[in-house]
């Protein structure tokens, strides 16, 4: 079961933004007409992304769930919202000096966009391990891309560094008034497609879209609750909330790099303090079965930060008031990261099992092995052998095997076919 944080209301002293003049912790400044100016200026920009129903998920909630799908959305994800929103409220004189970002992908993809549609110069900044396929998109998109550092903090840094130094206008991926507006386009697409949702879910980074949406949707509907979902490895809002004011965390650890965000933003802290009913955390193992989940039920390509809402509804079905909607807020995940991903999902769903047992070094013993498993219709991936281990017998070998099978059940099957069989088994 996912652990879960509720939401506890704090007065906290208001700080500035880093990039903008909005009153930390209160969102009267940002108003429902503010997201509707937002939705007009997209409109012909960005797409109202469609809204699918998942019988899976329904069946296990016990009331509709439905998928917000900003994994279709232009650019893979939903920031061309408020990246185009923001450098659309430039001067002329500050468009005149380009833009800057930071981001290791759904950022700087947005913000390439909207300047190149807009006439504006983009500089991004991306970390030197940024995916390949990311920085070339980002590069497409009409950006000028530089890679420094190694984490999005050092490239955030030097980001900052250069609008400092050349009068460019930073955009912030999160933690700004028109960044918000324009996120929360997708809180009165919701409403307008599913006039009876009950429950809105939403993974939570530094809170953008999360707070967007909270803040539109409970203008217009405050019986709806606003569920926000955050890695374990990366959630700095629990603790956060629990103390009243954004808290820094070290040490992230989650391949769901879309919410990888080590601390909240001063602006959105405080809507989310205020609107959103609960913040949730979802295990890897979970992220990366909700992830294949919605590849093999949904035919949709989501990555792990998209696929967290879907993670909190697998891990504790019971929990949501339907109906549902899931928010898939991006698509773009690299091939081999999807590899990876996939291969733990299987893992994580009984689909895929490695076994490591010792055998007697003789011609016909891995035959033998074999044997047992096509009889139980186990499908043999791979197979290692080690030799040179100094625990291993004279005339033992340690032979891994990785194995495709067909669920929990079926790992059961295979695990006592074996012992059956007279092999000992280690995992």
């Amino acid at each position: 079961m996912a652990d879960h944080t509720p939401r506890t209301p704090h007065e906290t002293p208001a700080a500035p933004p880093a990039d903008g003049p909005v009153t930390a912790g209160a969102h009267a400044t940002i108003t429902v007409d503010d997201v509707r100016e937002a939705h007009k200026m997209l409109s012909g920009v960005s797409r109202a992304t469609a809204m699918e129903g998942s019988r899976y998920l329904s069946g296990l909630v016990g009331s509709p769930v439905h998928l917000k799908c900003e994994n279709l959305q232009r650019t893979g994800s939903f920031k061309i919202r408020g990246a185009y929103v923001r450098i659309a409220g430039l001067s002329a004189q500050e468009r005149a000096a380009g833009v800057v970002a930071a981001s290791a992908g759904n950022h700087a993809q947005g913000v390439a966009l909207a300047a190149s549609l807009l006439g504006v110069r983009s500089t991004v900044f991306m970390p030197v391990g940024a995916p390949l396929p990311k920085v070339a998109a980002t590069r497409d998109y009409g950006a000028e891309v530089r890679l420094h550092g190694q984490v999005v903090d050092e490239t955030l840094a030097a980001a900052q560094e250069y609008a400092r130094e050349t009068g460019a206008v930073f955009i912030h991926p999160f933690d700004h008034r028109d960044i918000i507006a324009g996120q929360g386009t997708v809180g009165l697409e919701i409403l307008e497609q599913c006039p009876e949702v009950r429950t809105i879910v939403v993974g939570v980074g530094g809170g953008g879209l999360a707070s967007g949406i909270a803040l539109a949707v409970k203008a217009l509907r405050p019986d709806v609750k606003v569920i926000g979902v955050q890695a374990a490895g990366a959630a700095c809002y629990p603790p956060s909330l629990a103390a009243g004011r954004p808290l820094a965390i070290e040490g992230l650890s989650t391949m769901a790099d879309g919410i990888k965000v080590g601390r909240p933003g001063d602006v959105t802290f405080g809507i989310v303090e205020e609107l959103v009913d609960e913040v949730r955390t979802v295990t890897e193992d979970q992220l990366s079965s909700a992830l294949l989940l919605c590849l093999e039920r949904a035919k949709l390509v989501v990555e792990p930060a998209g696929a967290s809402p879907v993670a909190a509804l697998l891990a504790d079905p019971g929990h949501f008031e339907g109906p549902v909607v899931a928010v898939l807020s991006g698509g773009n995940v690299d091939p081999l990261l999807m590899q990876r991903i996939l291969r733990h999902g299987m893992a994580a769903g009984g689909r895929y099992l490695s076994l490591r047992m010792r055998l007697t070094d003789r011609p016909g013993a891995l035959a033998m092995l074999l044997g047992v498993l096509s009889v139980v219709d186990a499908n043999v991936v791979d197979v290692g052998h080690v030799r040179t281990d100094p625990q291993l017998g004279l005339t033992e070998v340690e032979v891994e095997l990785h194995l495709e099978t067909k669920g929990p059940e079926h790992c059961d099957e295979v695990r006592a076919a074996l012992g059956e069989a007279g092999y000992v088994v280690a995992e």
